[in-house]
Parts: C-alpha cells; structure tokens; sequence
C-alpha cells in the first residue's frame, strides 16, 4: 500500500485484493505523511488558449516576464523562460497585435508558458496604427485587474486592432474601444437618458459628471462635469463612433472619463507622441526618393493622446 494513504491502527482488519483479510501491525504509530512543497512550475496545465501580448519585460538573464490578454482568463503574468536567448523558439513568436495560441502551467500569481503559437494569419500595426494599438495596450494594463475574465473585451480588442490595421481613420477605432472598456469594468452610463429618466435630445446641451450620467445643462447653476451635446449623446448611445461632428466632444467625455479611473497618472502612449509630434518634419529633399518617409500621405487623424485645438 502507499505511503501516502492514512496511517492504519495497529488491530484494523484491512481485506486485500483477493478478499482475504489481513491483520497490519506497524511496531510503533506510523507518522503522519508530511506536506511536500509542490515543485516550482507544477501545477494545473491550460492548454491552446487564444490571447494578445500587451507588455514584456526582462526576467534574469534569459527569460521574459509577459502581461498578456487572453479571453477566457483575462489578464495573466507568464515567464517566458529562455526567450530571451538568440535561438529561443518563443523569440520570433511572440509579438504584440498578433494573435496567440498559449499553454502555461503552476498554480501562483505568475505562471510558467509552456508553448506558444501564432494563432490566425500576421497581423502587423505601422505608424500612427501601431502607436494607437500600444495605448490600448496601455489601457488594458492600467484599468483591468488580473485573472479577471472579460470575453466581450476580448473580442472588441480584436476587433479593434483589425479596424486600426484596415482603416485610415483610427479615431472611431480608438472611441469605440475606450467606450466598451468602460462599460465592461463598470464606470459606463446610458448616455440616451438623464440621471433623473429624461431622455436626452438633440438640440440641448449636458454636462456628464465622471461618476454618473447626463444632467440637463443650467446656465444660470454651475455644474460638475464634461459639457457636451445632445447629438454627441446621441450618437454614443447609437454607437456612431465614425460620427465626425460628435467625435471630438465624445473623445474629450471618454478621455476625462478614463483619467479619472486612472487616478490622473499621465498615459506613457500619450507622451511619446507628444514627444515624437515636437521635432521638425523633414524637409522636401530629405524624404528618400519616390516617397515620403513612411509617414500616411494625409495628416494623422487625432491621437487619443493630443490636445484638442
């Protein structure tokens, strides 16, 4: 018998495999089996679980420690052990925007990746795309807590980075996501009716308190909030994100609404932009011949991280 099972007491009359009885005398009590640590990386295995990376950083010499997004999970830490080495296998796969196929195991707060695989065909983010895509990233990692499923999240981060890949407008990609953020880890609100049951309607004007819904504006009474329009209300309630005139009283509502989530922490995103918005263009004869310098032949449209105006 295992040394794992209970001890026996000394006149127990135990039947073995042939249905006889045996009597089991130990000379003295057998002690109980003591707790083996469960060996590091052990532990419940997960296997082909679609996911995103959304950051990573250095672990020791060699490895990776990943924050990635996955749908049926939420957010997890994994160490990628050996990624960082030149012939790593997981070196080449792992890559922000595409989508993964993971397997990791153990049981703490960071696990351990046992396989990664491309999942779907290569999906790459350029320019103002990519940019865009790292302040979703940034978003994520900033309002969503760990091993905290969201499966509709999920798949509007998915079908937000196809729209930002495909489409030379961002900006109703970008509202869109930060809108269903929102309202997915609760800090969203009806935005087709007061806090008092009114519906909204065009041609009137609101405020929006970062904590609650629209409020009739009042000329005559200070009020709290973002001031907006009843179109622009509208359009939100109707998921008109693409809704030029509505677009950029909807970005100034969702950006004051997320810093405020965000305890007012300025957004790195934000600020590389910002950085890489103040040098000088390139002159005419420094672009190289045939083209520009791979910049969109059109102006960016707005940044989530620009000042409006």
């Amino acid at each position: 018998m295992s040394n794992s099972q209970d001890p026996v007491a000394p006149d127990e009359i135990l039947p073995d495999a042939a249905g006889s009885l045996f009597r089991r005398t130990p000379l003295v009590p057998a002690p109980a089996p003591a707790k083996q640590a469960r060996p590091r990386g052990r532990g419940q295995r997960v296997d082909d679980v679609p996911a995103f990376l959304i950051h990573s950083y250095p672990y020791r010499e060699t490895s990776l420690i990943l924050d990635v997004f996955t749908r049926s999970h939420g957010r997890l830490a994994l160490v990628a052990k050996g990624a960082k080495r030149p012939h790593s296998a997981l070196r080449p796969v792992l890559i922000a925007f595409q989508r993964l196929s993971l397997s990791w195991s153990g049981a703490g707060e960071i696990k351990t990746l046992v396989r990664a695989e491309w999942f779907g065909a290569p999906q790459r983010l350029q320019g103002a795309a990519a940019m865009s895509g790292w302040y979703l990233n940034e978003l994520l990692l900033r309002l969503l807590g760990r091993d905290d499923p969201h499966e509709s999240l999920y798949d509007a981060y998915v079908e937000a980075l196809s729209r930002l890949a495909a489409h030379p407008r961002l900006s109703a990609a970008l509202r869109e996501f930060e809108w269903r953020l929102l309202c997915e880890i609760g800090y969203g609100f009806d935005p087709a009716a007061t806090g008092s049951g009114e519906p909204v309607q065009a041609g009137m004007r609101y405020r929006v308190p970062l904590e609650a819904g629209p409020e009739s504006e009042e000329p005559e009474a200070p009020q709290l909030g973002t001031p907006i329009t009843g179109e622009s209300l509208l359009a939100l309630a109707a998921g008109r994100f693409d809704d030029a005139a509505a677009e950029p009283e909807l970005r100034r509502l969702l950006r004051e609404r997320l810093d405020y989530h965000m305890n007012g922490r300025p957004m790195s995103t934000r600020q590389v932009l910002h950085d890489l918005r103040s040098f000088p263009p390139l002159r005419a004869d420094a672009r190289p011949p045939g083209g520009d310098a791979g910049g969109p032949a059109e102006p960016d449209p707005p940044h989530p991280g620009e000042t409006e105006g």
